[in-house]
């Protein structure tokens, strides 16, 4: 039986609607940490026009495989093995890269990685959307957004909620700008950055 994540079926709706209007443009999609494939499944099926890639580590990557078998439709991808720490990321050139509820978990060198990563990846014009919750100039949007901070690092230290301002260094620094900030349910935001010039 395949692990389903109700936080994903929660928040499924909102993302679509929002990348609905994010993705019109663009044709492939790169997956971040797809997790149980849930949003990969429903996310490819309610926006046909996207080739939608999933990745995940290789820990985590048969059950991945699975639902996409079961569930997946002719847009969605097998999906491919990822750590975003390797360098260069051998999976294909996109226009777009999606990631939810990632950087909260990864060590800020893993953040690093990230950004990087899409960096050398992302064709121009191209988008990354990026789902979670956010600190804005070191303060929480919420009591629950600090209370889920302090549960993060007392699990890993090098985890927890990151600061849009120190986001939008890494972004910049690979020719990315804030596009949009998006409010979302249960006080998380989908951040967007887009690339409309050559590095």
């Amino acid at each position: 039986m395949l692990t389903s994540s109700e936080a994903c079926e929660r928040n499924k709706g909102p993302i679509l609607a929002v990348l609905r209007g994010e993705l019109a443009a663009s044709r492939a999609v790169l997956e971040i940490g797809s997790g149980t494939g849930q949003h990969a499944v429903y996310f490819s099926a309610h926006l046909p026009h996207l080739q939608w890639q999933p990745t995940e580590v290789a820990a985590h990557l048969p059950e991945l495989a699975a639902r996409i078998r079961l569930e997946g439709g002719p847009n969605l991808r097998a999906p491919l093995p990822l750590d975003v720490g390797t360098r260069p990321w051998t999976v294909p050139v996109v226009d777009a890269v999606f990631s939810a509820n990632t950087l909260h978990i990864m060590s800020w060198e893993r953040v690093r990685d990230l950004f990087r990563g899409v960096g050398a990846l992302l064709s121009t014009p191209g988008v990354l959307s990026v789902y979670g919750p956010f600190r804005y100039q070191g303060s929480y949007t919420s009591d629950s957004n600090a209370e889920f901070d302090r549960f993060l690092k007392g699990r890993d230290p090098l985890s927890g909620i990151r600061d849009l301002e120190a986001l939008e260094a890494l972004a910049q620094a690979e020719g990315l700008a804030l596009a949009a900030d998006h409010d979302m349910p249960a006080n998380n935001r989908t951040l967007v950055w887009r690339r409309a010039a050559p590095r």
